[in-house]
């Protein structure tokens, strides 16, 4: 039997102590999906723990709200894999357009249908072909129909599943003459070669030629731009041909925040132009009315990486979401830092008011303001609560070691960059969980509705 509701047991508590709020299996769900890059391991838990905890939570969430969700997690907050996760759980509690629907709604790569078989197949321990129900293959042949010669090309490589094995297994029909040609190029290999960056460096085309001649033509997706900068730079390119590419943002509605720090960081020569695309992206946020308290958490935990591959950490996409925040603001960080003797921890504060700057000042500005150490997030709530403000934003991963008061403030907004069991910005709170700008524009939303409401 299914339930949504929050089970009435002992208290619980954060990783590191603090009493945390009891709360639903969907409110569970939602903050241990929207904040995950799958399987990469977080500050307090391993990456496989968290997407076990996601498969037993969405088996007890309406596969309706299981839909809806994949949905969101990735067409509003851009992640990728952790929607095909909640797919296959939604394929096995489920069956009919539910999930055939969802699958093709998700499904917006052309790698991504066989990137789901993968996942269901291991997730369930059984071949492939075994895996697979009607509603799935109905669903990965609506998502292929969508993908043309270019973003088949693209995505044509090799992988678990390939991408002419999702094609016969799905038994997917042309809807044309045009597409069955298509696809018997793909089930025969003869697909166009794409124009692409990857392809014609493997060629042994020259660097500096390809990337300035992908630019040019606008075949240079946004986020290739910017996890290319460096190499672009080593390879003699044109620097204000590369600078006008950055600063024009073609495609960039789909680049999370934190994507301009890693960039600047690895090219420092373009972060003037990095800079001003950012600044380019705050300045398109509705900016907030009144005035706004923000509080950034920048404690030790918030220093765990985002993924394994990566450099950029949880306190890099807190501070990137606060330098996007628009409108008349007052920014403070808060951990312990260095008042971590248990004497001291109540005679000394927590908060650290930072310029509110935009943009890569403004993130420098949060992650060097202070030591990081332990998580003292409710005397930070209890300090900000004497500054006068309309609202307050807080931005943290919730692993609370000392209890958590109600904000003073009419508006006030938790938001979870985390993945972790359990937190605290729940009951008065309005809670938020995600790293994307998408939770701004829900703050902006939800004021929106609040006032037409009155």
């Amino acid at each position: 039997m299914r339930t949504n509701t929050a089970i009435k047991r002992g208290p619980i508590f954060t990783h590191e102590g603090g009493r945390a709020v009891r709360i639903t299996s969907e409110q569970q769900l939602r903050r241990s999906v929207l904040s995950c890059l799958l399987f990469e391991r977080e500050f307090y838990e391993d990456g496989q723990a968290i997407a076990d905890r996601i498969v037993a939570t969405a088996k007890l969430v309406s596969p309706a709200k299981v839909a809806a969700l994949a949905r969101e997690a990735r067409g509003q907050f851009n992640l990728r894999h952790v929607p095909l996760l909640l797919l296959s759980v939604l394929a096995e509690t489920a069956q009919g357009s539910l999930v055939s629907d969802a699958i093709a709604d998700v499904c917006q790569r052309a790698d991504e249908p066989g990137e789901l078989l993968a996942i269901h197949a291991k997730r369930l321990g059984k071949p492939i072909k075994q895996a697979m129900t009607h509603a799935m293959r109905k669903g990965i042949g609506r998502a292929l129909s969508r993908f043309d010669e270019y973003q088949l090309g693209k995505y044509n490589r090799d992988a678990q599943v390939k991408l002419r094995d999702v094609l016969f297994l799905s038994h997917a029909k042309p809807a044309n003459d045009d597409q069955a040609d298509l696809w018997r190029r793909l089930a025969l290999k003869r697909l166009a070669t794409p124009d692409t960056w990857e392809v014609e460096l493997s060629a042994g085309v020259d660097k500096r030629e390809t990337f300035e001649r992908l630019i040019r033509e606008g075949k240079l997706g946004y986020l290739a731009l910017l996890r290319n900068l460096r190499s672009m730079m080593s390879a003699g390119c044109d620097p204000g041909l590369v600078r006008d590419a950055i600063v024009a943002r073609k495609g960039a509605h789909r680049i999370l925040p934190f994507r301009y720090v890693a960039a600047a960081r690895a090219c420092p020569q373009m972060e003037p132009a990095i800079d001003q695309a950012l600044s380019k992206a705050i300045s398109e946020m509705a900016p907030l009315s009144g005035r706004t308290v923000v509080l950034v958490d920048v404690s030790a935990s918030m220093d765990e990486k985002l993924s394994a591959k990566s450099d950029l950490t949880r306190m890099d996409a807190a501070a990137a979401l606060a330098s996007v925040i628009h409108g008349d603001l007052r920014v403070f960080t808060f951990s312990a830092g260095g008042i971590m003797r248990w004497g001291d921890r109540q005679t000394k504060p927590v908060l650290v008011e930072v310029p509110p700057r935009r943009g890569m000042a403004g993130i420098d500005a949060v992650i060097k303001s202070q030591e990081h150490g332990g998580t003292l997030l409710g005397k930070a709530i209890a300090e900000a609560n004497a500054i006068p403000h309309d609202r307050l934003i807080v931005i943290t991963d919730e692993q609370s070691s000392d209890p958590v008061p109600a904000s003073m403030a009419e508006r006030a907004y938790m938001i979870n960059v985390a993945s972790a069991r359990n937190g605290v910005g729940y009951g008065p709170w309005v809670h938020i969980d995600g790293f994307s700008e998408a939770v701004l524009r829900f703050i902006v939303e939800h004021e929106r509705d609040a006032r037409q409401a009155i």
